[in-house]
């Protein structure tokens, strides 16, 4: 894994149940549907009052037809039935995101990999 951080020390009211399950759903993925021994990246920056974290894998890719539904649960991407999964992990790091009133995108190419990008403001109220 290569990490590459850009924060500064800044107090942020984001709650670590459902950070740790967005992160450890992004890395699974990125793992799961990448080749053995490919490096995973993962970023964290801190600007204008929001914490970005990024995370870019060089797997499969997710077929352009399959993005727009990658996010409802007990959906997989076309090119994953030989890969062992429900479908509910995306699903999970949206509705944990959305909690935090924050983004996330995605952007991939077959055969090239993924890059998710989540955006958590600082201040938000957590809708929990």
């Amino acid at each position: 894994m290569a990490f590459s951080s850009e924060c500064q020390s800044t107090r942020a009211n984001l709650d670590p149940k459902l950070l740790r399950q967005i992160l450890t759903n992004l890395f699974s993925n990125c793992l799961k549907y990448s080749p053995i021994g490919s490096t995973v990246k993962f970023s964290v920056i801190t600007a204008n009052e929001q914490a970005i974290f990024q995370t870019q894998d060089s797997g499969i890719g997710i077929p352009p037809n399959d993005i727009d539904y990658i996010f409802e649960p007990f959906h997989r991407a076309s090119n994953a039935s030989d890969i062992p999964g429900m479908g509910l992990g995306m699903s999970i790091v949206k509705q944990a995101v959305d909690l935090h009133g924050g983004e996330i995108r995605v952007e991939s190419a077959i055969g090239v990999g993924t890059t998710f990008t989540v955006t958590l403001p600082f201040s938000r109220i957590l809708n929990i």
